[in-house]
């Protein structure tokens, strides 16, 4: 087994603005995705998602969360990415079934995930642990996952980034490149060159090379400084409390008014799978001001 499959490796050219990362997810992918039955043409998208969100939140100094969604009034309804700066992650996503059946039997095998989106938008989220979340929207632009992140950086952000990533359903990596604002380069082509040479990546170098040997592959006459890896994993982050609490957040009424409709209230995590089941009593101990200890 690869040591490179569920690591994020950051690296920097020497003497330059110019920095990096490589991610391979594979046990991070799969199990983030384990309990969904997820079309092939989604499963791919949404590992390219979970790449790119590692590749990004590493280059954010942050202490939180990166939510990338992908919004769509399409087939595709929905991708979304949770991403924590511990590189854990969870995916799902939203489709019309019955369009998407009917899609890839009309242009199979050449269905591509771009004919799946209209009128869409992408959401990118920041939720630092301290501080209030910032949320970024642009409309999709691109014909790739990366072309699309890669103009909501420039957009968004005014950062030069260059992302690289692939997925076949099985394993996904990526590569992302990235010129820091507001830093001089003493070789102004450094950019463009790097870029040139990273475009001759194929698929198979991301997904099956050491990151050592993919770097000195593309850019063997640069400089280039690879850091210690970081390990990526699938977490999801639901969990009793939280149903509780967003019930709590609801209020009493409402949720007497969906006990009173449905007996109990049945909370079901789109990620995990998971299914928590609140009855009568046990919803109503959620709004109970707790008893005062008597004193003498």
């Amino acid at each position: 087994m690869h040591t490179h499959q569920d690591v994020l490796h950051p690296f920097i050219f020497e003497n330059t603005p110019i920095r990096g990362n490589l991610a391979h997810l594979n046990v991070t992918y799969l199990d983030a995705l384990q309990h969904q039955a997820l079309p092939l043409l989604l499963k791919k998208a949404l590992g390219e998602l979970m790449t790119a969100s590692a590749l990004l939140i590493s280059t954010l100094k942050m202490d939180g969360a990166l939510i990338l969604q992908l919004q769509s009034k399409g087939i595709l309804k929905l991708l979304v990415v949770e991403c924590n700066s511990d590189l854990e992650m969870r995916a799902t996503a939203k489709w019309d079934e019955a369009l998407l059946d009917e899609a890839i039997a009309e242009h199979k095998p050449d269905a591509t995930f771009t004919q799946l989106i209209a009128a869409g938008q992408f959401v990118i989220t920041l939720d630092p642990s301290i501080g209030e979340p910032y949320q970024g929207i642009v409309p999709i632009e691109g014909n790739s996952i990366a072309e699309m992140l890669e103009n909501y950086m420039l957009r968004s952000q005014q950062i030069d980034t260059s992302i690289w990533l692939y997925c076949n359903g099985e394993q996904t990596a990526g590569m992302l490149l990235q010129k820091l604002p507001n830093q001089q380069a003493e070789d102004v082509d450094m950019w463009n060159r790097v870029n040139q040479l990273a475009n001759t990546v194929t698929d198979a170098e991301l997904t099956q090379l050491a990151p050592e040997l993919l770097l000195t592959r593309l850019f063997h006459e640069e400089q280039v400084r690879l850091f210690d890896p970081r390990t990526t994993r699938a977490f999801c982050s639901c969990n009793r409390d939280n149903v509780a609490n967003m019930l709590t957040m609801l209020g009493q009424t409402e949720v007497e008014s969906i006990i009173e409709e449905q007996g109990s209230i049945q909370i079901h995590c789109d990620f995990c799978n998971k299914h928590y089941v609140f009855d009568e009593v046990e919803a109503l101990q959620l709004f109970e001001t707790p008893t005062a200890p008597i004193t003498h």
